[in-house]
Parts: C-alpha cells; structure tokens; sequence
C-alpha cells in the first residue's frame, strides 16, 4: 500500500469513440510527479454553490465563535485573519450530526480547499487536522469586509443546508487528497479510510475475500482515465467512481449503460483478447479506478502462490489462503493463518475442529468457525452434519498412534472441540431445533458423550446439560409467557387463515405455518364440499392476480399489505375482484394522532418494531437469501417485519393524500417529519426510512403547494433526512450514519437484505464442486450485522410519560393505508391538479 500512485481528476468532457489524442499520460510519467500534475488539474474557478457555502462558513463562524478567525503570530511572523485546521475541524462535528467523523470534516473543508475559497497560508493543496493556518477566500483582502448582522442571521438560517451540501462531497475529496499524497506520506488511517472508500464500489462490495485483497491494493494503481476502443489490447481494468460511460460495439452502436460503481474492462485481462467494445464517456469530469494489466496478473500470481490445495485422489477438497498475521506481543514473531477459501464440506467441518482453538470464551468464537455454524444449512444440512460430527468423535476415540496418555488426551480434545461446536450450533438453532427429528436425536445420543477417562465425562456431562437446558428447556416455556411476550412465530405452529371465494365469501382453515399451496387448496375443497380443482390466488389491491404453486411453502407469505389469498376454478380466474375492505380507507386518520405527541408516536412505533425485529431468526435471512422454498422453512416472523416497513411508508402516503385542506396537510408532513426525527433519535432506522420514503413517493412529493408551504426549518430537517437514502457509493451516507451507533439499533432491513441478496447473485454457491466458503463468509458478516444490531435489548422503560398510552399502541398496531399507487396517485392529482 505504500507505493500508492497518484488518482489523477482532469475534467473530461464527452469524448468521441474514436478520439485517442486526449489519452492520459502513460503510468510512468504519472507516477514521476503525480503532486505537479494533480497541481495544475485543480479546479481554480469555484463554483457559485461552493462560493455561497465558503462565505455562509465564514458569517456563521464570525457569529458563533469569531475568535476562530484572527491574526495570528508564528515564528515572529502575523498571519492576517486565519482559521486554525484543528479548530475548523472542532468545529464542524459541533454543528451537525451529518459530520461522522474528523476525516468526514477534513474532507468537507477540502472541499474549499480544492476550490480555492480557502488557502492555507503556504499554499499547501492538502487540509490537515492540525495547527496550521488557513484563510478564507474573503479574507484575503487587506480591507475584507466583516458581516452585517443580516448576513450573520442569514448564514445560520442556512448553515445545515450548507454542512449537507459538503458532507455529501467531502468523502470525494477526501479520496482525492489522500492519493494526492506521495506514497511515503500516507498514514495507516489514509489507507483505512481508501480500503473503506472501495468497500462503497458496487463493483467490489460483493467480492470474496480474495479479490477484496485485490480491491485493497487497486487502490495502489488507481487513476482517472479516458477511453479505450474495441479491437485495443486489454491493459487495464477500470471502475467508474463517477459518472457514467456507454458501451459501444462495432453494427450494434451503445449496448448498454455503466453507471458510478460499475466496472469494465476485466474481461480481456483474464482471457489475454483485445477489447470487444469501446468505452465512451456519457458526461463532463467522470471519474475512474484503474488497475494496470501486470499488476492485475501479479496479484493473481501472488494469490495463487499463497494458496493451499488438499487433494484426495488428485481432487481438491480443501483451498486454503495463507496470510501473516501480527501479533498483538512485541515479543513474539508474527505467524501464518490459514484461511479457508472453498471445499467439501466434511473436509471444512474437520479443518475448522482441527483448528478450533478451547481456550476461547464460547460467546466470543472463531468467525469462521461461526461463518459455519451460520451458513452450514446452504451447503450442509442437519442431515449430514450430525453424523458428520458424529464420525469425528468416533475417528478421534480410535487413534491408534502414540501412548496411551496421548491417545486418551488427544480424543478428550477432540470431543471437547465437537460438543463445543455441537453447543455453539444448538444455541443458534434456537426453536428451529425442535423442528428437526435428526437433530433433536443428535442432542441425545450417547456415542457422543462415551468415555474412557472421568476428565471426559465431567465435560460432556457438563457441556451436554447446558445444551439441553439452554436450548432446549428454554423453548417449552408456559402458554401464559407466550402470550404476555410476543413470540416468534415457528415452523411447526398453526395458523389460522382465511380463504376468499369469487363470491368474496370466505372459510377459516386452521393449517400448519409450513402448509403448501396444495394442502390450503385441499383443505378449502374438503370444507367447501368442492371436486372441482381449485387454484389459489394472491389477489393485490389493485386486482394483480398472481397464482401459487402447489408447492409453494408457507403461502400467506406471499401476501402484500392489503393482500388477499382467494381460491376458485380456472374459469372464474378472470372474473375474480379484490374486497372492498382491501382498497383501503377512505379518510384519513389524522384527527385520531394529531393529538398524540409525535415523540409518543415514535416511541410506541419503535417498541413494535422491536418485538417483531427481535423476532427475526439469524437463519431466516439465510433462507430468505437462498430461497425458502428450497428448503422448506419459515421466514414468517422476517417477511411481518418487512412488511411493517411497507406498511408505515403507505401510512404517510395514505394520511397525505386523503387530507384534502391544504393548511391540513402542511401539518401532517410536519408532524411525520417529528416522528422521524424521533424514530431516529430512538435508533429505529426501519420507520425512520419508512416515513422518509414515504414522503419521497411520488404522490406526496408532487405536491408542490404543499411543500411551498412547509417552514424552512422542516424543509432542512427533511432535506438531511432525505440525504441518508443516497444510494451512492454503495449507501455510504446510511452506513456512516449507523457505524456512528451503539446498540440497540433497528436497522434499515431491506438493505441489508438487499446487500445479501447481491452478495449470493454475484457469486457462485459451488466452485468446481467444492463450497465457496468465501461466499458464506461475506454473507454471514451481514448477519453478524443483525446481531450486533439485537446485542443489547431495547429499554421500554426509556419511553416519554403519555397521557394515553394504549391508546397511542393500538394506532401505531392497525395502522388502515391504501397499498394501490394507482388510487394514491389518483387521489393526489385530485388534490393538486396538474399546472398547465
């Protein structure tokens, strides 16, 4: 990482597929003096936005804190009204909970810096968080002019708009100015702060481990870049980090758009072919990533060469990674890790009991061993691991080499690796235990548990017993229990269901959570007395008519908001009607929670989401990632909490469109604006981005009128809420924002099912026939994410005093919305008709 070259940002415009006279200087002069070149690429004209941010920083520093700005003497030497680094940082992460970090400041005041509104007094082109002096663009002047008081008031109305503005691009400029640095210069929290940057690119957030290193030594080689054309000899690979670019092949014209975090360019690297298309920029100053073609083999060269294969009858069945790892005692030398890449998975299972080190606490395992636990139902199920873990034990009690004390010594740690495993697995199992014939006998065989020596026993004993009263006693808790705390709902719970008939009749059938679309069918037909074959429909607000499969598991899933599960015959499949009750409410509720504080709101929203959030079992996102069908659980209590944040978003869009007085609505988006602002002050991010998408859907967002009428302060206060939804750099806003939070959190589930869902279509589940472990690894980090989200309980007792509490609880329980955009749009334009 300390040979860095430089990431060079002149200012190209669209380019012409077959210009090649404005190619960027070759790598070596580049690297000869990347400090000159990105010198004299700097933009000198400032733009009008960044001028208004530097003089709106400016008079509001004079107003709150003008000692900030003053001469100062250094060496004998006055420098006239000059701001301290150290200080303008200070003072930034005291303004505005959208500054994260100190280097998301100094990014921020790089910003300026770049554009030339502020100077440090010796010219230098890098902000730095120390004591040294820099100028504003105003103060320039022997006779700079000081504010009026307007000004002063003026620059503080707007001072969060501004701060925003530059908390948006300060991370840009960030990335910039740590290239900028000579290699040698840049810190440890440089390189940090670039691998972090590349994480963001949607190109490499979903890559295994082993490419990650390359993400995190592209960055070595990375530039700006302009075109290449089709027929060119493939030297390098690109990722867009700005900006956009068509591909464009020889008869066909553009085949398609790439946009910021796409990549291209790979492919000719690995397979050594010219390039099949050219590459043509779409816009002004577009920005790349660039790793050269022997850098790229190089890295492969040395990820090969730091790789293990066990082979059995010539086949791998083990690919291990070696890496160094530091040790944490000066004294001792570092050593190798072995990471595992891929295998069979009996040959995973035994490496990582082989490794398994017994001196850790058990709640503070291995990640890899608990990658495995996580993930091994994709690649391993219950079937085959308790008796995989079940031949371990009998291997390891018939060792044959070595004395007798060896012997005995080295099958007692091989038990204890396999019960602590065992125990580990059990405890993250949870309900889903009782759900499996094969691993509830598991718990209970003897041959685990044989012994030759007391020393075992005392331990099987011991571990066996916690396995069984922490995990199993736990589950067969009292009906009274279960009904005073809400319980997740399991695969072998029944359910009640109602079946719609085309008459809009209806049949209460009681059936298993896990009941398919054949057995529902079955059951209609045997209560309705029907011979007729039935289909079942999952039958939408707005009349979209989608038909289950027979096999489809767990079929209530499926259903939307107002969704409704119907059976008929075939021919009455095209005359079937949604309900009246699904098209929703026909006016608005606000006069019910307009005298409800909004903080008492928030509160009350966040302690049901909490209860179903908790709800949420590690292995449902796993089966949801995966596909629950494939393996025929549940993900019940997941799909209830997904569909809250459905819910909650259409409640803000129901209650602002069904309020027909203008003056009426500018209160309701006051009031959504102070419950988010609430549910993110109780770290509830689920509603807190419900209620902002909600008020980002078209329906709402096109009432103009009513916007114009919301005070400024709340427009603020929206504009930097709707700031965290920017999907740029992989959600880089959105995650800052939570690395910033301490548990318990609610966190923003259809991202991070989204971020799974990525993870698992961009690679391989099978690799030449051997797991990708890397593959379990990346998503079984997401889940961690879940956890430590859940790792301190919510504290219902932190909740403001209310006047009607129930009342508040059942509102925010029942909320009634519309779930068809088309009648919301409707009722929108009736609101606001179009301008002409």
């Amino acid at each position: 990482m300390q040979c860095m070259a430089g990431l060079l940002a002149p200012p190209y415009g669209v380019m012409d597929s077959g210009a090649t006279n404005d190619r960027m200087p070759d790598k070596e002069n580049l690297n000869s003096d990347p400090l000159n070149f990105m010198s004299k690429n700097l933009n000198k004209v400032p733009s009008e936005k960044i001028l208004r941010a530097e003089k709106g920083l400016r008079n509001a520093i004079l107003a709150r804190a003008p000692h900030m700005i003053r001469d100062r003497k250094y060496h004998l030497k006055t420098y006239r009204q000059c701001c301290v680094g150290t200080e303008l940082v200070d003072w930034l992460l005291q303004q505005s909970s959208c500054v994260h970090s100190r280097a998301h400041a100094v990014g921020m005041w790089q910003v300026l810096l770049e554009e030339g509104v502020l100077n440090h007094v010796d010219h230098e082109l890098n902000f730095q968080d120390k004591y040294l002096f820099y100028r504003f663009l105003d103060d320039e002047e022997e006779d700079a002019v000081l504010p009026s008081d307007d000004d002063k008031h003026e620059a503080e109305e707007e001072l969060q708009e501004t701060l925003l503005i530059l908390s948006q691009i300060g991370p840009d400029a960030l990335m910039r100015m740590i290239l900028r640095k000579p290699p040698g210069q840049r810190t440890a929290e440089d390189l940090e702060i670039i691998y972090d940057e590349l994480l963001h690119i949607k190109a490499l957030s979903h890559l295994s481990n082993t490419v990650s290193w390359l993400s995190h030594v592209l960055c070595v080689f990375a530039f700006y870049i302009s075109v290449f054309n089709q027929g060119e000899e493939g030297t390098s690979w690109y990722i867009i980090q700005k900006g956009s670019v068509n591909v464009v092949i020889y008869g066909k014209g553009v085949v398609c758009t790439l946009h910021e975090g796409d990549d291209f360019g790979k492919l000719a690297l690995v397979n050594d072919a010219p390039r099949a298309a050219s590459i043509v920029l779409r816009e002004d100053n577009c920005h790349f990533l660039r790793v050269d073609k022997e850098d790229f083999n190089r890295i492969l060269r040395d990820v090969e060469a730091n790789t293990v294969r066990l082979k059995e009858h010539d086949q791998d069945v083990l690919v291990l990674q070696k890496s160094l790892r530091p040790s944490s005692h000066g004294n001792i030398p570092a050593h190798f890790k072995y990471t595992v890449m891929s295998g069979s998975p009996e040959k995973i299972l035994e490496h990582l009991l082989e490794t398994m080190r017994l001196d850790i606490h058990f709640f503070d395992p291995d990640p890899a061993l608990d990658d495995f636990v996580l993930m091994h139902c994709v690649f391993m199920p219950i079937s085959q691991l308790c008796p995989a873990l079940l031949r371990v034990c009998t291997y390891h009690s018939q060792a044959s080499q070595g004395s007798e004390q060896e012997r005995l010594d080295y099958s007692v740690a091989s038990k204890r690796r396999v019960l602590s495993l065992a125990l580990r697995w059990a405890t993250l199992q949870g309900h889903h235990l009782l759900e499996d014939d094969t691993a509830l006998s598991f718990v209970g065989v003897r041959s685990i548990h044989k012994h030759t020596h007391a020393g075992i026993e005392s331990l099987t004993t011991s571990l066996h017993r916690d396995l069984i009263h922490k995990v199993l006693l736990r589950q067969f808790s009292s009906g009274e229990e279960r009904l005073a705390k809400k319980q997740p709902i399991r695969s072998f719970d029944d359910i009640l269901l109602k079946v719609y008939c085309s008459d809009h009749t209806y049949t209460t059938l009681r059936v298993p959570v896990l009941a398919t679309g054949r057995e529902v069918t079955a059951a209609v037909a045997d209560k309705l007395g029907s011979t007729e074959e039935l289909l079942l429909i999952n039958l939408s607000a707005s009349g979209e008519k989608q038909i289950l499969k027979p096999n489809d598991v767990s079929v209530f899933q499926s259903l939307g908001v107002n969704g409704r599960l119907f059976a008929c015959s075939r021919e009455q499949l095209d005359s079937l009607n949604p309900l009246a009750e699904q098209e929703g409410p026909s006016t608005g509720s606000m006069s019910s929670f307009e005298l409800m504080s909004s903080k008492d709101l928030a509160c009350q929203m966040t302690q049901y989401d909490w209860e179903l959030f908790s709800c949420v079992h590690e292995y449902e996102l796993v089966y949801h990632t995966f596909g629950r069908q494939a393996y025929r659980r549940s993900t019940a209590n997941l799909e209830l909490f997904l569909k809250r944040f459905n819910q909650v978003q259409l409640w803000v869009v129901t209650e602002v469109c069904l309020c027909g007085t203008l003056s009426k609505r500018v209160q309701l988006l006051k009031k959504f604006i102070k419950i988010a602002a609430h549910c993110r002050e109780f770290k509830n991010l689920n509603s807190f981005f419900a209620i902002i998408m909600g008020m980002c859907n078209p329906a709402v967002s096109r009432l103009s009128q009513t916007w114009e009428k919301l005070p400024s302060k709340f427009k603020k206060f929206y504009a930097e809420f709707e700031s965290l939804l920017d999907p740029s750099r992989n959600h880089r806003a959105y995650r800052l924002t939570v690395a910033k939070m301490e548990p318990p959190i609610i966190p923003f589930m259809p991202l991070l099912i989204k971020d799974m869902t990525f993870t698992h279509e961009g690679n391989k589940t099978f690799i030449d026939g051997l797991v990708n472990f890397e593959k379990m690894r990346l998503i079984a980090n997401t889940i961690r994410a879940v956890r430590h989200c859940r790792s301190q309980l919510f504290n219902a007792e932190v909740s403001p005093a209310s006047k009607n509490p129930q009342e508040v609880r059942n509102y925010v329980r029942q909320l009634n919305v519309i779930d068809n955009q088309r009648t919301l749009s409707q009722l929108s334009f009736i609101l606001e008709p179009r301008r002409s």
